[in-house]
């Protein structure tokens, strides 16, 4: 029970991208179904497995503007691989088995099932409807030499992953024949993990605020083979980049249309990533001194711009980059970061060590509100783990009362909050673009640690840098159960943790004109379970 649609739908998003089935969301209809439609667009764009139930009137007061009515089709067929009505009771199970091979098959992405009031109150037989197989492709005889033909000529092979339609075995076989051949792979943006962080391999993530040698990358390769996506808009940087139609590209999706892609296609390989690379491991090819020469320079690059900063707090207001500095080197291996969308989450693509699949759950259609129900949701599908999301203040505040949810069924994420008092992303291409008229940027904010508290979490707000690693310390702390708080919860309670963190400095409107004034930053932590 989520305290919002849009959460609800975010948090199955964010299910459908960690296990590889679809994740579900029940809303009810009118405005819960207009609601859970940014976590639909999220699944569309993101090629995510969702399957929305959706509450619909009764068939007999169809078209009389019953309460709440609305046109289930008109609304979602544009933004859904398949809208569903169950108009028949017998048929509810052939329709559930339908909706969730529509959501995995093919490129994977979110279904839609409208449920009539008076069609579910009906009495059947549970009889269930076998469970239809997914497809899952692999290379043909044709596929298999071209791509070792190409490989065979390449100088300056690169490997891009993607997409959320991989298991860890798949990745941890596929990283294992990139390091044996010497062959560099970038991540695709927001999709850190698939390829481990310190993998001699890795050379980084491709996407927004990549450092220019990854941007190089696309133009200085002499093939490029995407696994598990396509050459998009953010890959590609607006459909500029890797457009020479001479240029190799192998693209590896299960999905024939191709949606999305931009640029030359060399050939195509109708595969999921586990059947790809089922087959590609059999392939073994002589190692190339040019191939490792390539990888070591890209890797060094990588290693340069994702080692973090000095740990030692600075003279003055608090800092992320002291923050991600202590934070990494508390991570355990199997750390999760989940993030919304904005400035604050370049320092988790630069630093946070993702180390295996589904590492980073993210949300690359740029949607914001995604931060706290995704660590939610991670934090309930894997107890054991470490999640932390990243979150900036407008975007926390889109659905920060979801850490209610956090409080009631016991997830335990550690939110950072950078709390500058506006919407940095677009302030920064009003000065980019429109220097010295800021408009509709600036932001009025509550004390967020005070927030955390009010649910049943532990709250600090952090303004110096000195303070950064002691706040983080009482944090994690916390969120393994040792009695830090001012407040405990009540008996068997779990807590949430808020870390509000101060930037150096942010921009407010004061009296019609701008002044520049510091700003904070808090860390949240969920209940930690108690006896």
């Amino acid at each position: 029970m989520c305290r919002h649609e849009g959460g609800a739908a975010y948090m199955a998003e964010a299910d459908g991208k960690m296990n590889q089935l679809p994740g579900i969301a029940m809303v009810t209809r009118g405005p819960g179904a207009a609601n859970a439609h940014v976590g639909l667009h999220t699944a569309w764009q993101d090629s995510t497995p969702l399957v929305l139930f959706v509450g619909l009137i009764p068939f007999a007061h169809r078209g009389r503007e019953a309460f709440q009515e609305f046109d289930i089709k008109s609304w979602f067929d544009t933004g859904a691989k398949r809208v569903m009505v169950l108009d028949a009771a017998e048929r509810a199970s052939e329709v559930v088995a339908e909706a969730m091979f529509s959501a995995m098959s093919g490129r994977p992405g979110p279904v839609v099932v409208g449920l009539p009031e008076d069609i579910i109150q009906e009495e059947i037989d549970a009889t269930l409807h076998p469970v239809i197989p997914v497809a899952e492709g692999g290379m043909t005889v044709t596929d298999w030499k071209a791509l070792k033909a190409a490989l065979s000529e390449a100088e300056k092979p690169l490997f891009v992953v993607g997409g959320n339609d991989w298991t860890q075995q798949g990745a941890t076989a596929l990283t294992n024949w990139l390091e044996d051949h010497h062959i560099p792979a970038a991540a695709e943006w927001r999709c850190e993990g698939t390829i481990p962080f310190d993998s001699p391999s890795y050379v980084g993530p491709i996407g927004y605020g990549r450092p220019k040698p990854t941007y190089n990358l696309l133009e200085e390769t002499d093939l490029l083979v995407f696994v598990g996506t396509v050459p998009g808009d953010v890959i590609t940087d607006g459909y500029l980049a890797r457009q020479d139609w001479s240029k190799k590209n192998f693209l590896v999706t299960i999905d024939p249309s191709l949606r999305g892609r931009s640029g030359p296609v060399s050939h195509q390989i109708v595969a999921k990533p586990d059947s790809f690379i089922r087959d590609l491991t059999l392939m073994n090819l002589p190692v190339r001194q040019e191939w490792k020469a390539w990888t070591e320079r890209m890797r060094g690059e990588q290693e340069k711009f994702s080692t973090p900063p000095e740990a030692t707090p600075s003279e003055g207001q608090a800092r992320m980059d002291t923050l991600m500095a202590n934070l990494v080197a508390s991570l355990p291996e199997d750390a999760m970061v989940t993030l919304g969308a904005g400035e604050h989450t370049n320092w988790a693509h630069r630093y946070f060590p993702t180390q295996r699949y589904a590492s980073m759950i993210s949300a690359r259609n740029g949607s914001m509100g995604y931060s706290v129900p995704s660590a939610i949701a991670a934090s309930l599908a894997y107890p054991g783990r470490r999640v932390v999301t990243i979150a900036g203040d407008g975007e926390f505040l889109m659905n920060g009362q979801e850490l209610a949810t956090a409080a009631q069924y016991g997830a335990t994420p550690l939110v950072v909050v950078m709390d500058n008092q506006e919407y940095g992303t677009i302030r920064s291409h009003q000065e980019r673009h429109y220097p010295h008229r800021i408009s509709g940027t600036q932001l009025k904010n509550p004390d967020f640690a005070l927030m955390a508290q009010a649910f049943g979490g532990f709250g600090v707000r952090v303004e110096k840098d000195a303070d950064v690693p002691g706040a983080l310390e009482a944090a994690l702390r916390d969120r393994r159960g040792q009695d830090v708080r001012p407040h405990p919860p009540r008996r068997g309670a779990a807590r949430q943790g808020v870390l509000t963190f101060a930037p150096a400095a942010h921009t407010v409107a004061r009296n019609g004109g701008l002044s520049r004034v510091p700003g904070p930053r808090t860390m949240l932590n969920p209940p930690v379970p108690r006896e």
